[in-house]
């Protein structure tokens, strides 16, 4: 039977749970809206009159699309070029999804998308579905297919697994672009110094360009290592210019709630670094330069007022 009204509008009033959801799980906004038709195809193929609870009926639907591609795309990245690292979504984006907790905050980090990396499928979804959406261990179990006990203990491993034994600083948004603005001071002044002192001793700097954008898929490892690395990425050069299509503006903003750079040539988004911050100072810099995964991020911010670019770099 053909949908009702009422049945897309039902489906409508999950669209921007689900696809926060399934950008967690995914970790690409791409591959989210991907799931969420799916999903909507599924819901449009079902009896609905038959289904008792719409919400938990779709969230289990789109695990499981979720939980399929997770499996798929594991042998997919172990032919990608160079390091992968995860679609980073601009400060507004509404697929970043409820903020409303720290749990839900750190959920949607670069980070811990990062780390969420090292999870099995269903770790994945457990840690997502308890730790973002505050969903009970019961109903989780019962969107697995898993008992109440093996959910509480898969979601004790991922916390484990995503643990990294720094602990995160929490930061608003006029905060994180202060941080990225003395940041850029420092990296532009010519000298590593003073680079050196915003960093942890063990700090980290890496890039994903996917084979499209020459992108160091070995991390820069070390405070001294980070800044010399970040000081030549912002030196002139007519080859990088060459690269992106001209001399790109910088901006201070944030994505996945981190503070990040951004940079811009003609309205594209060409490179979004995310920074990591702890107690001790700037512990890594992830570095998302491919354009596949940056085409949502262009989207966005030329809806974006974001005002005058800091400087032009290279």
């Amino acid at each position: 039977m053909p949908l009702t009204a009422d049945d897309v509008e039902r489906f409508e009033a999950s669209r921007a749970r689900l696809e926060a959801m399934a950008y967690r799980l995914l970790g690409s906004a791409g591959e989210a809206e991907d799931a969420v038709q799916e999903t909507f195809l599924r819901w449009q193929a079902a009896d609905i009159d038959r289904i008792e609870v719409p919400e938990a009926w779709l969230t289990k639907v789109l695990t499981n699309l979720c939980l399929n591609q997770l499996t798929s795309a594991r042998a997919r990245r172990e032919t990608y070029v160079g390091q992968w690292l995860p679609e980073p979504l601009l400060a507004g984006d509404p697929m970043l999804g409820p903020a409303d907790t720290v749990e839900q905050r750190e959920s949607v980090s670069y980070a811990v998308l990062t780390l969420m990396e090292r999870l099995s499928p269903n770790e994945r979804a457990v840690y997502v579905l308890r730790e973002a959406f505050d969903y009970p261990h019961r109903e989780i179990a019962e969107i697995l297919d898993i008992t109440e006990a093996a959910s509480q203990q898969i979601f004790h491993r991922a916390k484990q697994h995503v643990a990294d034994g720094k602990v995160r600083t929490e930061i608003d948004e006029a905060a994180a672009r202060r941080i990225v603005k003395e940041f850029l001071a420092a990296a532009a002044s010519g000298q590593t110094e003073p680079l050196v002192r915003l960093l942890t001793e063990d700090a980290i700097s890496i890039g994903d360009g996917g084979g499209k954008v020459p992108a160091r898929a070995k991390a820069f490892e070390g405070a001294v290592a980070v800044a010399k690395f970040l000081w030549g990425l912002l030196k002139p050069g007519e080859a990088k210019r060459a690269l992106v299509g001209g001399s790109p503006e910088v901006y201070a903003w944030t994505a996945n709630g981190d503070p990040a750079v951004v940079a811009v040539v003609d309205g594209r988004v060409v490179g979004v670094m995310c920074l990591e911050v702890t107690a001790e100072g700037i512990a890594a810099f992830r570095n998302q330069v491919n354009p596949d995964k940056l085409e949502r991020a262009t989207a966005h911010w030329a809806s974006t007022d974001h005002g005058e670019p800091l400087f032009n770099a290279f």
